[in-house]
This record gives C-alpha cells, sequence and structure tokens, in this order.
C-alpha cells in the first residue's frame, strides 16, 4: 500500500476535476467524512480534501476544454519537463504542458498511449498527499488498459516502474512497484487490469481505504452515486467495490484483508 515516502514514480498527489464543486463536496464529506479547505483566491476554486486535518485529495473546477468528471492520479518526478520529454517519447500526448504551481510545485498533464490519463507532479513547497492508507484515504492506483504489455513498457520507459504477476482469478494481476527500493513488493503501489468490459475506457482509478465497503456503497447510493461493480471479497485481497459519484468519476473502495500488504506475488 502506499506511503507518504514519496519516490520517483510514486503516486504523490490526487484531485477531482469536477462541474459542480458544492455538490461534489457535499457527495464526499457523506461518504468519507471529508472536509474542503480553499487553496486561496488566487487557486481558481482548487480546494484540498482533508481528513483529520491532513490533505489526503484535491478538488477544482474542470479546466479542459470538453472534460468530464474524472479523479486524476499523479506520480512523483524531481523534473517535470524531462518527464513530458520521455512521456512524449514513448507515444504519450501532452494535454497540459509542465508549469508552475506558485510556490507549491510544478505539474503537467498528459494521456498514455492507450488513452489513459495521468498527470505528474515536481514537488516544491507542497511536497504531496500528507495522508494515505488510512481510513478514507488514497491506498492503491489501478490501470486499466487495453494492451497490457505495450502499458507496462510506456511507463517504464518513463518512471522506471517494475512489474509483478500475480495469478488471481479468472485472470493475471499485473502488480506496479517504483524503480526504487530493494523489497519489490514494499515498493508496489498499483496494478494493471485489462478492461472489464468494450465499452470501459482506459484510465487510472484511486482506491480508497474503508472500514466497510457496503457501508459506502449504500451512502454512495443516497449521495446521489452509482455502483459500477458491487461489492465482493477477493482472496487474500480484500472487500472492494467500484463507485462512480453523482457526476460520474470513477473510484474504488476497499477494506484490505490484514496485513495491510499486497499478497506474495510471482516475480517477472
Amino acid at each position: 500500500m502506499l506511503t507518504t515516502d514519496f519516490v520517483t514514480g510514486a503516486p504523490n498527489w490526487l484531485d477531482l476535476g469536477t462541474p459542480d464543486m458544492e455538490a461534489a463536496t457535499a457527495f464526499y464529506g457523506s461518504v468519507f467524512g471529508w472536509d474542503l479547505e480553499s487553496a486561496g483566491p488566487d487557486a481558481g476554486g482548487y480546494g484540498f480534501f482533508k481528513k483529520d486535518g491532513k490533505n489526503i485529495a484535491a478538488l477544482g473546477p474542470l479546466s479542459e476544454d470538453g472534460a468530464s468528471s474524472a479523479w486524476t492520479v499523479y506520480f512523483q518526478t524531481p523534473d517535470a519537463d524531462a518527464t513530458a520529454k520521455a512521456i512524449e517519447k514513448g507515444g504519450g500526448v501532452t494535454r497540459v504542458a509542465p508549469f508552475d504551481v506558485m510556490e507549491a510545485g510544478r505539474m503537467g498533464c498528459f494521456t498514455d498511449p492507450g488513452g489513459a490519463d495521468f498527470a505528474v507532479w515536481q514537488p516544491a513547497a507542497v511536497k504531496g498527499l500528507e495522508k494515505t492508507s488510512d481510513e478514507g484515504c488514497l491506498c492503491w492506483t489501478e490501470l486499466h488498459a487495453g494492451d497490457l504489455a505495450a502499458a507496462k513498457a510506456f511507463y517504464r520507459g518513463v518512471f522506471g516502474w517494475r512489474s509483478a504477476d500475480l495469478k488471481v482469478p479468472g485472470m493475471t494481476y499485473t502488480v506496479l512497484s517504483t524503480a526504487e527500493g530493494d523489497d519489490q513488493q514494499e515498493a508496489s503501489f498499483g496494478g494493471v487490469v485489462p478492461l472489464l468490459e468494450e465499452t470501459e475506457t482506459p484510465r487510472w482509478i484511486p482506491y480508497f481505504a474503508v472500514a466497510d465497503v457496503d457501508t459506502v456503497v449504500r451512502a454512495t447510493q443516497g449521495g446521489g452515486g452509482s455502483v459500477r461493480v458491487p461489492a465482493s471479497d477477493v482472496p487474500d485481497v480484500g472487500r472492494m467495490a467500484w463507485l462512480a459519484d453523482p457526476f460520474g468519476a470513477t473510484f474504488a473502495v476497499i477494506k484490505p484483508q490484514p496485513p495491510v500488504t499486497p499478497p506474495t506475488v510471482v516475480m517477472g
């Protein structure tokens, strides 16, 4: 699972673009107990979702033409401009060229060759999320891709990620790890899976840790959200569900099976 000891290629920020800031704030407050704190008058409406006083995600209005509501996962980089060049060399597309966010850091927004959007964050004053893997916080990230081999090759070329295959019922799950760290399993932060259905769009999905998946499912439905994949138990992993907020932004929740670490994988 994730920590806040961020290294190159690790998820270090997460934000939601939404067409209705007030309604999104109310929805996630009711589902996860999050509070929203404004980033200030110069931030264009951007704000920080907080849990126990710590930044655990962020929220902002939709800023790109034709954009729909979605969560964006950011990955750490020591040099956003160099990473942008590596992304383009690997066949990715720059949607928003790297730029400085006041003194907080430098960011850029991209689309991988398969069509999944993501972003990078080069820390300065803001190092990243202040709390992860606790209840109501980001604990895992997952890429749904049409071409698994191409996706793994692309991100390996950009961030140096390592991968390992895990046999689960009905499929092989690829676990991703950062390039740094002697123990590949401990350095894991996410996974890659095939598209669940022909109509699914390639995307990155954030997983939030929860104490009771079924309670969160009911709160999501009660708040105007929907269930994309019903709650189910995955052996040696935990209980999880795929959900969407009232504006269609997809996210997942999981109650990890103790201990809160990925299961043993076959390195490859």
